[in-house]
């Protein structure tokens, strides 16, 4: 539901009202924290919502409540935070720690306990509040890499338990011991003819302005000179004193004729808004060129609640007789603010740069639905699928559907059906819908009904209709049939498969399920001894590994091993 409450917005950004705890917490670390990423950083389809805490580029630190409380629920994933624990405190907030190798001591216990309950490795489960409690300071579990991490890091977050709100840790004191000094570097400036009949600086297309550092570290724009509804938008990244890398910056105000215009703040925001950076962004530019342009303006108001719209929603109307100014500050949490000054002119000169042609016949209204098929492919977009109205390139070449391209951001799912009235039957069920990029296929879960295949996303781009018959691989890292392996405590295996992706894999010793842990990135499959479930002597090992569309492969062997030391 697209409601835009402009009462709410500004209301949201009396910065500063809430008081939170400055002393409350300690550091999840004992080394002192070092940041790969702040809150509120920009990242695909969301917004970062909490600290990366660096590790010393290893895994195998011990993490510690930062607080009194108990563990409120254990989510383990092949994606996402990994292996994750979340501790609900007396005072209302909820911490989260992320990418964790394992939990510690009893912590540990309880997540192979739930395990090995569900006979699975993805858990989520909820815990009660005197089921595992922790003191400030307990070792709750120890730092790794697992889930959608690219490298060794502690995620660590803070959220109101209530309402589920992620909350900027730098308000909880954190701020303390990440020295900064440093205002945020402005990397470039971009100005946009946002209607038909704008032009800026003889362009109707964006443009890139020239900036002048000053003395006093403040930037001068080149003269915009433009007719017509234009707005801004920016590259800025900030840097603290300790982290040695770009993170995100906090606070972006603009000033129209010295009065406040649009701007936002990173402080807290719920996660069902975090798809709506692809609009505080320029997505095509992103897409296109992988350069984050950071709007100062909305052309269609969306519900992102750290925004301050401003009267105008940040569009400056520029009309002949009238010379404005504009102002952009960038601040980061300790009020180190970078400025840019813009002088703007109104100007009748025509456009030499004219805007990229429509040559589609396919135009998506985004406040209706809409239905488009062509030969055996129809895709249906509802109503308020997308933000904006765009042309749409849409075309089915020998099967293959190349349904425009991944420059215009999706907020609800739409649905692709193939129709397929020539594969045999047994064909059939093993065929799915698969999205195209560079080559490689991402596996779409595919409604099978007679002959047709449909499949729910958010992505355009090219499409199109697989056979897989191919089974997954699985591989023992070592030779360990008819083998006593006493030395080595646990069974590693890589697993792959070609086309459709790994669906489950499932171990069993001597007719036993074992835990098998999963880590899609490096194709890891591991059993861990300590686990209580291996025979003195002989043992007798199956693997099942199952693909998205039924294929199996089964790996069995027999081993010998001695638990006595």
């Amino acid at each position: 539901m697209r409601i835009f409450c402009f009462v709410f917005l500004f209301s949201i950004f009396a910065f500063g009202q809430t008081q939170y705890p400055k002393d409350y917490f300690r550091s999840p670390l004992d080394i002192p924290i070092q940041l790969s990423g702040n809150f509120g950083e920009l990242r695909s389809n969301h917004i970062h919502s909490g600290f990366d805490c660096k590790t010393q580029q290893k895994e195998g630190l011990k993490i510690y409540a930062v607080a009194d409380g108990y563990v409120s629920r254990i989510k383990i994933s092949e994606v996402g935070y990994g292996k994750a624990i979340y501790i609900s405190h007396p005072n209302g907030y909820t911490t989260v720690y992320g990418h964790l190798q394992s939990g510690y001591g009893e912590i540990e216990k309880a997540i192979k306990k739930e395990q090995y309950k569900a006979k699975s490795y993805e858990i989520d489960v909820p815990l009660n509040p005197n089921d595992l409690v922790v003191k400030k300071g307990d070792i709750i579990a120890i730092s790794g890499n697992t889930g959608g991490s690219d490298g060794p890091h502690l995620h660590f977050e803070i959220r109101d338990t209530q309402s589920e709100k992620i909350i900027n840790p730098l308000y909880f004191g954190f701020d303390t011991v990440i020295s900064d000094t440093k205002r945020p570097a402005i990397n470039s400036l971009w100005v946009y003819p946002l209607d038909e009949n704008s032009i800026v600086n003889e362009s109707k297309r964006p443009i890139s302005v020239n900036l002048s550092l000053q003395e006093d570290g403040s930037y001068i724009a080149e003269k915009i000179s433009a007719t017509g509804k234009i707005g801004f938008g920016m590259t800025t990244f900030d840097y603290d004193d300790v982290s040695w890398n770009s993170n995100g910056i906090f606070r972006v105000q603009t000033f129209l004729n010295g009065k406040t215009d649009f701007g936002y703040q990173f402080d807290t925001f719920a996660f069902d808004e975090t798809r709506f950076v692809n609009l505080l962004i320029d997505y095509k530019r992103y897409k296109n060129l992988g350069q984050r342009v950071q709007k100062l303006f909305m052309e269609t108001p969306y519900p992102l609640s750290i925004i301050k719209p401003g009267s105008n929603n940040g569009i400056i109307s520029v009309s002949s007789n009238i010379t404005q100014s504009y102002r952009i500050e960038v601040a980061d949490f300790s009020e180190n603010i970078a400025k840019i000054y813009i002088p703007i002119q109104y100007s009748a000169l025509p456009a030499k740069v004219a805007e990229v042609p429509n040559t589609s016949k396919y135009f998506v209204k985004a406040k209706k639905e809409n239905i488009f098929f062509l030969e055996n492919v129809t895709v249906n977009f509802p109503a308020n699928t997308f933000y904006d109205d765009f042309y749409m390139n849409f075309e089915v070449n020998k099967g293959n559907l190349k349904l425009h391209e991944d420059s215009v951001p999706a907020f609800t799912n739409f649905s692709i059906t193939f129709d397929d009235s020539i594969a045999p039957q047994k064909d059939r069920e093993k065929m799915f819908i698969g999205l195209v990029y560079e080559k490689k296929i991402s596996y779409y879960n595919t409604k099978r009904y007679k002959n047709s295949f449909t499949i729910y996303t958010k992505y355009l781009g090219e499409y199109k209709l697989i056979k897989d018959g191919k089974p997954p691989k699985i591989k023992s890292y070592k030779h360990i049939g008819g083998k006593w392996i006493s030395n080595i405590n646990e069974l590693k295996f890589t697993i792959s498969d070609e086309l459709s992706g790994i669906k489950s894999y499932d171990g069993y010793l001597n007719g036993k399920w074992i835990l098998l842990e999963y880590e899609p990135k490096t194709k890891k499959l591991i059993h861990r001894f300590s686990d209580g479930i291996v025979d003195e002597g002989k043992n007798d090992l199956k693997v099942v590994i199952t693909d998205n569309v039924g294929n199996s492969t089964i790996f069995e062997t027999q081993f010998f091993r001695s638990q006595k030391p």
